[in-house]
């Protein structure tokens, strides 16, 4: 009985040391996503080409879904797959558009619920490389381009709901989670409306066929064919079982250093990091979690022809900052045309993303969340360097005096600069605040922003001050 206590001891020092090195390899795995901060979603697919009509009707909700919102026959939705011929398609300009905006990381739709596959696949002949004039996998091009400026590659693949490859799972229960102000009666209106299978071409096969012989060989080829593959970003897992889940988690060994999200089955296969869809969330539910907010520029993934509902430059970028500085990635979504090009108005909002990341992305990449308390008139990121803090202030409201007033501060200022030129900024200290004397006038309206260097390492802000960091996009 002596013996037992110390075998106990024995064996929690053994099981702690075990998640020591699991926990320094997910970290290593890890660094270079925590360092990009911002990454480009492409949602693109034969979906492009009806643009969100169908049999000369507007479909509501987002483009990709126009299959099951219209609820379109199998045979007569793949009638598109012949008009999708993107010969504007030009891989290159798509990765330089994405590196000029200061975006590290692209993931792209390998396939999406209408079950089309962007790639050549030996597992379904529904793909691009069968089933259009076009006739040629696009992810291989994607995949040189990104190798040749230095862009990390993933991959979305809908490895359960499927809509036209015969037994892929049907369109998922709506719940609360994701909508911004739930309504028991209108979900359960869009449940009654858009879940299920529409045609019975959907349901000749079972599940376990459709993850036997579609989804586990395809996620296969992915993992295979394309080199390095950074992320792969699963998607609803709607009617997943912990052992389909655990087929296609097998295949992860074919590449070591891939990072994965939270959506191949919960909750026992949690990935990497969580996923909060066209919101910024509230620091305390994240659970301490690495995150992601992917969103759109406008209201559709996919190309939308007649969706002119287009955020702001400046709603974009400060949307950038807030996830910056709360620890969070920003995968900002394109969606392109049937021809293959992005539109027009996402083309502008990168470029104006990217002038303002050459001048000030110090304050984004290879940050952490704020130290400080939530302040009103912008957001904080930082870097611990060399026994000290560095805080990057980001100005959304300037002030009319020039005057602005930190938090409290436990150590010193030793330097403060305006990060987008390098000029000196004044500062005095005031009752253990520091009071910044910033320029008459505002240098940037988007995000000012403000270089401080201290003169010790500042600890993370209390659990309470985070909480009452709001969710939502900036107005």
């Amino acid at each position: 009985m002596k013996k037992l206590p110390i075998l106990l001891t024995v064996f929690f020092i053994f099981i702690s040391l075990a998640q020591a090195q699991t926990d320094s390899i997910r970290d290593t795995r890890m660094q270079w996503w925590r360092e990009a901060r911002f990454g480009m979603f492409i949602h693109w697919g034969v979906y492009s080409v009806p643009a969100g009509m169908y049999n000369g009707q507007k479909i509501n909700k987002a483009s990709e879904w126009i299959m099951n919102r219209g609820k379109i026959p199998v045979k007569e939705y793949r009638k598109f797959a012949s008009q999708f011929n993107p010969v504007k398609y030009d891989a290159e300009a798509w990765v330089k558009s994405a590196k000029d905006a200061g975006m590290k990381y692209i993931v792209i739709t390998a396939k999406h619920h209408d079950g089309f596959a962007m790639f050549g696949t030996k597992a379904s002949s529904w793909n691009i490389v069968d089933a259009t004039p076009y006739g040629k996998d696009v992810l291989k091009p994607l995949t040189e381009a990104c190798k040749k400026y230095g862009i990390r590659l993933g991959f979305y693949y809908s490895q359960a709901q499927d809509w036209n490859n015969p037994g892929g799972s049907a369109a998922k229960k709506a719940t609360s989670e994701g909508w911004p102000n739930p309504d028991s009666a209108k979900i359960d209106a869009y449940t009654k409306e858009h879940e299920g299978h529409w045609d019975s071409i959907q349901t000749t096969r079972s599940m376990t066929d459709y993850i036997n012989q579609v989804s586990v060989p395809q996620v296969k080829e992915l993992l295979t064919n394309y080199g390095d593959v950074a992320v792969l970003w699963w998607d609803t897992p709607v009617g997943m079982t912990d052992e389909y889940a655990s087929r296609l988690h097998e295949l992860l060994k074919l590449q070591p250093n891939i990072i994965t999200n939270d959506r191949l089955k919960r909750p026992n296969f949690k990935g990497d990091y969580k996923t909060p869809e066209q919101r910024i969330p509230n620091l305390d539910e994240l659970e301490g979690r690495d995150w992601e907010t992917c969103m759109t520029m406008n209201g559709s993934w996919g190309f939308k022809s007649y969706d002119d509902k287009w955020k702001s430059t400046e709603t974009l970028i400060r949307n950038l900052i807030d996830i910056a500085s709360k620890g969070g990635n920003y995968l900002l979504n394109v969606g392109p045309t049937a021809e293959g090009e992005f539109p027009e108005e996402s083309i502008i909002r990168l470029k104006e993303i990217g002038a303002w990341m050459h001048k000030n992305g110090e304050a984004i990449y290879g940050t952490s969340a704020s130290p400080l308390s939530l302040v009103e008139w912008g957001r904080c990121t930082a870097k611990d360097s060399a026994g000290h803090t560095i805080l990057y202030i980001s100005i959304f409201t300037y002030p009319k005096d020039g005057k602005l007033l930190l938090p409290e501060l436990p150590v010193n200022i030793t330097s403060a600069s305006l990060l987008g030129d390098g000029s000196a900024v004044s500062f005095t200290k005031q009752d253990h605040r520091f009071q910044l004397e910033l320029p008459q006038n505002c240098p940037d309206k988007t995000a000012t922003v403000i270089k401080v260097i201290t003169d010790g390492k500042i600890e993370k802000a209390s659990q309470t001050a985070k909480s009452k960091m709001k969710a939502g996009e900036l107005d």
